[in-house]
């Protein structure tokens, strides 16, 4: 596939002179070059989350953790 790509005229002088030192042809230097930069890059971590801050009241006591439907649950029963 053709592409175009902007390069410093230093950096294209470089490829340039290495792949004419390696016998090669500036697009299969190219190639090489990208491909093994490619299989070198490793996988960006997912990032972590931070835990949630535990809620303590002044007694210091530790509430459970509640989730959405229990949240829910304690909302309608204060409607009520």
């Amino acid at each position: 596939m053709r592409t175009t790509l902007d390069l410093p005229d230093n950096t294209f002088r470089a490829l340039k002179a290495e792949a004419a030192l390696r016998g090669f042809k500036l697009k299969e230097l190219v190639t090489q070059l990208l491909e093994s930069g490619l299989a070198a890059s490793r996988p960006i971590p997912p990032r972590s989350r931070s835990p949630l801050p535990v809620v303590r009241p002044a007694t210091g006591e530790v509430h459970p953790a509640i989730s959405n439907a229990g949240i829910e649950k304690i909302l309608a029963s204060e409607d009520v």
